[in-house]
């Protein structure tokens, strides 16, 4: 679709809906093997998944793969090398995942008993399919998505802003494709959101930022 200013920005709310793959491992060498070739929407998953799921406290660690190799295998160096690793820096899933498998290759070179030691507790991988919804809100102007930014669900932050970075050919959220159109006013706020890590914190904390954002903006062109 091509977007003017006389089209409305559509709210759109989404849900990860986890799949089994079947695909279970006990040893880091089988890990390693079915990461080579499990499907992207399991490494998406294991990524991204956890930030829709409600929880009480903070995760130990920003992925499952990292999570596992720490308390399953019990290996805190390639745990805490895989934990470091930000998705947003990779052009796409086959990047992230050939950096898994060096990170992973490089530690079984390290340590020999990496190879034959099995896991506490095996390891499932799990792939995911978005489920988008529409919510029947449509903001018209910039000013109203700035007034409601803060009242997004954390599910609709996720959409717009995480998982448009995946869907479109130049990897911008929704919020700064819409603002294209506005013309230059806009340009310091889409380059502002083009910097905002969504990796390393909550969805709130996200939500609460691009809020600020663009309250910024907005305040800056009324002074």
């Amino acid at each position: 679709m091509v977007l003017t200013s006389n089209t409305p920005f559509t709210i759109k709310d989404c849900a990860l809906v986890a799949l089994a793959t079947g695909k279970k491992v006990r040893t880091l060498r089988e890990f390693r093997s079915e990461l080579s070739h499990i499907r992207s929407s399991s490494i998406y998953h294991h990524f991204w998944g956890g930030l829709l799921q409600p929880r009480f406290e903070e995760r130990e660690y920003n992925n499952d793969f990292a999570s596992w190799i720490r308390h399953g295998i019990h290996d805190d160096t390639l745990a805490e090398r895989l934990a470091v690793l930000d998705p947003t820096g990779f052009a796409d899933i086959e990047s992230l995942r050939a950096e898994l498998i060096d990170r992973i290759d490089l530690r079984l070179d390290e340590v020999d008993y990496l190879h034959w030691t099995r896991a506490s507790e095996q390891f499932e991988f799990i792939c995911s399919q978005i489920v988008v919804f529409d919510t029947g809100r449509q903001l018209a102007t910039p000013e109203d998505l700035s007034l409601k930014m803060a009242s997004f669900s954390t599910s609709s932050i996720f959409y717009h802003f995480i998982d448009a970075r995946r869907r479109t050919d130049d990897r911008r959220d929704d919020f700064s494709d819409w603002l294209t159109v506005w013309g230059v006013t806009y340009e310091s706020l889409i380059q502002r959101l083009a910097n905002v890590d969504p990796y390393f914190g909550s969805l709130s904390e996200l939500r609460e930022t691009l809020a600020e954002l663009f309250n910024s903006h907005v305040t800056e062109n009324e002074s």
